[in-house]
């Protein structure tokens, strides 16, 4: 569970808009180890509460149930966004 977990969350986050927007900080900052601790304690505490969020829901709502809900967001999102951009 490790490696999988750390392996999609590391493959999802290159060149994500978090990584960028580092990056600017890093550059325009001349402190790079402290937007380094300033953004890893920022991932670990939305981590941290993401995982509190899911331990709570799932006590009440099953994993199928969770899939398809999640699967239903995200296409309503998909295409509230693809229309906008009509």
């Amino acid at each position: 569970m490790f490696a999988t977990t750390f392996g999609t969350l590391f493959v999802a986050e290159l060149g994500d808009k978090t990584q960028l927007a580092c990056m600017l900080f890093a550059a325009k900052s001349q402190k790079p180890w402290t937007v380094f601790l300033a953004s890893s304690l920022a991932l670990v505490l939305v981590s941290f509460l993401g995982v509190l969020v899911a331990d709570a829901v799932c006590r009440y709502v099953s994993g199928e149930v969770l899939k398809k809900v999640a699967g239903t967001a995200f296409v309503v999102l998909g295409a509230l966004i693809w229309l906008d951009k009509m």
